[in-house]
């Protein structure tokens, strides 16, 4: 006899319909992305319905955060990608693919009357045993400067290869490597900015050329001065809105004249008591907000302080975070307010815009990219994709293990490990189909050359053949691959045990 213990709206569905509705929703969003994977993947357009706002991507974490899902085994992996974004920041859609095959073969061993608890423990030995593998193929070459630099350039040329700066792969993947080595072994990227400009071509892309560590705040206006140079007391005062009431709509009412003079008097009085506790700090280069209106401006250049007014609040932030400066609301007390130091400060002009460009600031590491692109979503995905390589090259230098991108792994015979395998081995056939090639062809090749004993042996997506991917360069970082292979086996097991899916009733609003 059963009894209905949930509300009237609340939905259940158990065993293998709450299996197939799970295997169901991860397959679709699996095979959503994984026309994207590899050298040769396409794009998505992705347009708001609210907006119209058309972008266009491949990045895996950027199409999956677009979509709206309903089903939970979909938004599981949703969930590992994020979380794979975030940890490494590549190998989004090769972890959301890599789970969806792993159920794919599990849905089959299922169809065979193998238990869901079997496979998962099939799969757990298959996972430990492609990680030992994976460690055992792992390199390090931290203690050789030049050798550790050609792995960096080698894991940002093939993290690139796949996005749309893949025709300039090299040129990007030189200044990728340069940006991260300044930050010396740190994981803040925040050191380093990025301002995308529109106009020019890709290529037209540069890190600072002078080889000094820039800064620039954009949308500010440099009032008195062009260019402020470096001397024994320069100090920076990152300066937020002072403490100002606006009143709208009121009204002063004066019996004469000289009471409305006495009201302009006494309020520059004030204007000139906050500016000589401003210059008391010992600056030569105040930076606001908001505007700054005339009287004060010609007080502050007077006292030879460089004014800066309409900063952004973002680029407020950053240069107080690689000037060493703190932002401040008042100025009663100078010795509590720790001042910022640069060498240079000037206005620059990057196509048809004017910024204010920081040279030679106290955080040493920090630098600027300026990424030109003909169109908004060129110059949107070139920055996606930048982001990614700059991600994983930082964390290389932490974890400097590296391995090849030869898709190979060694299985046990158990069949759900065996099944792991054929989950692992869909890699290089997805990349082989979506370059257009014979993937059984390709992938029968691949295999042949693993058991010939070419270790190094993977798949050349330029010529369609069998190359080594050590005389190719094609280079990972070894903390990306372990991590997808540790998230989607996670995920996947987590999605096989499940045989019971409670949907809660939606919230009944009450009537006002």
């Amino acid at each position: 006899m059963s009894m209905q213990i949930f509300s009237e709206q609340a939905t259940e569905e158990k065993a293998e319909n709450a299996r197939l509705s799970s295997f169901v929703g991860a397959l679709a969003l699996g095979d959503l992305v994984k026309s994207t994977l590899g050298p040769k993947g396409m794009n998505k357009i992705l347009q708001s319905a609210s907006t119209g706002e058309i972008n266009v991507t491949n990045d895996g974490a950027t199409i999956l955060k677009a979509i709206q899902l309903d089903n939970a085994a979909a938004k599981i992996l949703v969930n590992i990608s994020k979380v794979q974004d975030d940890e490494v920041g590549d190998g989004t859609t090769s972890v959301c693919v890599l789970a969806a095959e792993l159920l794919r073969e599990a849905e089959k061993l299922i169809a065979m009357k193998i238990h869901p608890q079997t496979i998962v423990e099939g799969y757990r030995i298959a996972s430990l045993a492609a990680l030992r593998a994976l460690e055992g193929a792992a390199v390090d070459h931290s203690s050789d400067p030049a050798k550790f630099r050609n792995d960096l350039y080698n894991i940002a040329r093939t993290t690139l290869s796949s996005k749309v700066l893949s025709q300039d792969k090299g040129y990007f993947a030189d200044l990728a490597v340069d940006a991260v080595l300044r930050l010396k072994g740190s994981t803040d990227l925040e050191h380093i900015q990025i301002i995308k400009k529109v106009g020019g071509k890709l290529t037209d892309s540069y890190l600072d050329e002078e080889n000094v560590k820039i800064m620039i705040a954009n949308t500010c206006r440099c009032n008195n001065r062009q260019r402020l140079e470096y001397s024994d007391d320069f100090c920076l005062l990152i300066a937020m809105d002072t403490d100002k009431i606006k009143i709208f709509g009121a009204q002063v009412k004066v019996d004469g004249t000289g009471k409305l003079a006495e009201l302009e008097r006494a309020e520059r009085e004030k204007m000139k008591a906050k500016v000589d506790a401003i210059a008391s700090h010992g600056i030569n280069c105040f930076v606001n907000r908001q505007l700054i209106y005339n009287y004060p401006e010609s007080l502050l250049a007077e006292k030879g302080i460089m004014v800066i007014e309409h900063a952004d609040f973002e680029g407020v932030e950053r240069l107080s975070l690689v000037t060493g400066g703190e932002i401040a609301s008042t100025f009663d007390r100078p010795d509590l307010i720790k001042l910022g130091e640069c060498e240079l400060i000037e206005e620059i002009i990057i196509g048809e815009d004017k910024l204010i460009k920081f040279s030679g600031v106290a955080a040493g590491e920090a630098c600027t990219i300026v990424l030109r692109g003909s169109t908004s979503q060129m110059v949107d995905e070139a920055e996606r994709s930048l982001h990614d390589a700059l991600s994983v090259l930082s964390q290389t230098v932490k974890e400097t293990r590296t391995v090849l991108e030869t898709r190979k792994v060694k299985g046990k015979k158990a069949i759900a490990a065996e099944a792991f395998g054929r989950a692992l081995r869909q890699m290089p056939t997805i990349l082989a189909d979506n370059a257009g090639y014979d993937s059984s062809d390709l992938v029968a090749k691949l295999r042949a050359a693993h058991y010939e004993g070419q270790s190094d042996a993977g798949l050349d997506m330029n010529q369609g053949s069998i190359g080594s991917m050590r005389q190719l360069g094609v280079t990972e970082s070894y903390k990306l691959k372990r991590q997808v292979v540790l998230s989607a086996s996670e995920a996947a097991e987590m999605i096989i045990r499940v045989d019971d899916i409670l949907r809660a009733a939606p919230r009944k609003r009450e009537a006002v």
